[in-house]
């Protein structure tokens, strides 16, 4: 009998299922806050294969790409792909969007970034980051749409020892002395004050490990800093670079980096 690699047994374990198992396997993730066993194998199976992971990395970025880049990033061929897209698309990891002929693909939501990112977190509690890391991507980076890195974790820091970001039932929300000193920072009224109607969540940053600004409140506060100039994108990797002036309306925020 010939080998079968581990993500080719995962492959057939899972097709020796039964329809009705089947369908508890690509039940969506996120909509409960704890995963049933049968979700979890099916994210671990999902994930066991590196051309599916790496497809997965890509989009961590909150872009939407073709079949053909993925694939290329991958490594693997167009017939390949196609299957790991709809693997990933039926374990609900992904979405498409389609605009004419073309279809993009993108992380399902949210809630998916979050659980890859909680992935890669090290596993020694005392080590701030892994060996090697970039340390543009550290100091701060996009986890799917929102602020990640030092500078995302320092917000998240400084503003829920002021108040203005306070926890509770529903998630983080914002406060309305946010709103007036993001006000007096430059920004629109409101732009600030739409902020008041969104909810954000916490989000354990993978290589600070404590908490940063997620969800759709996460989104469009990384958003709006992004119009301001306060950060923009680096070209070939997801770390969001802080300008000067960016890095003075932090300040004047109460939020201060490391040197």
């Amino acid at each position: 009998m010939p080998a079968v690699s581990a993500s080719g047994a995962a492959d057939v374990s899972l097709r020796g299922e039964t329809d009705a198992q089947r369908g508890h396997y690509t039940a969506r993730m996120s909509r409960s806050s704890l995963p049933n066993r049968y979700q979890l194998a099916e994210f671990g199976a999902l994930l066991a294969e590196p051309a599916r992971a790496a497809m997965l990395l890509a989009l961590m970025d909150g872009s939407a790409r073709p079949a053909g880049e993925l694939a290329r990033t991958a490594g693997v061929g167009a017939a390949t792909a196609s299957a790991h897209l709809k693997r990933l698309l039926d374990g609900g990891l992904l979405a498409v969007h389609e605009q004419g002929r073309h279809r993009y693909y993108r992380l399902a939501d949210d809630e998916v970034a979050a659980r890859l990112e909680a992935l890669a977190l090290p596993r020694a509690p005392r080590v701030p980051r892994p060996a090697g890391s970039d340390p543009a991507l550290c100091r701060a980076r996009t986890c799917y749409r929102h602020l990640a890195g030092e500078l995302g974790v320092a917000m998240c820091t400084a503003w829920l020892e002021r108040g203005w970001l306070q926890s509770g039932s529903e998630g983080l929300r914002l406060q309305a002395p946010a709103v007036e000193a993001l006000v007096g920072a430059g920004w629109e009224p409101d732009v600030a004050g739409r902020l008041l109607r969104l909810r954000g969540r916490g989000c354990i940053d993978w290589t600070e490990r404590r908490l940063h600004v997620g969800g759709p409140l996460g989104v469009a506060l990384t958003d709006a800093m992004l119009d301001a100039g306060w950060l923009r994108r680096a070209s070939r990797s997801r770390a969001l670079l802080p300008s000067a002036d960016g890095l003075r309306r932090f300040t004047q925020l109460g939020v201060r980096l490391e040197p």
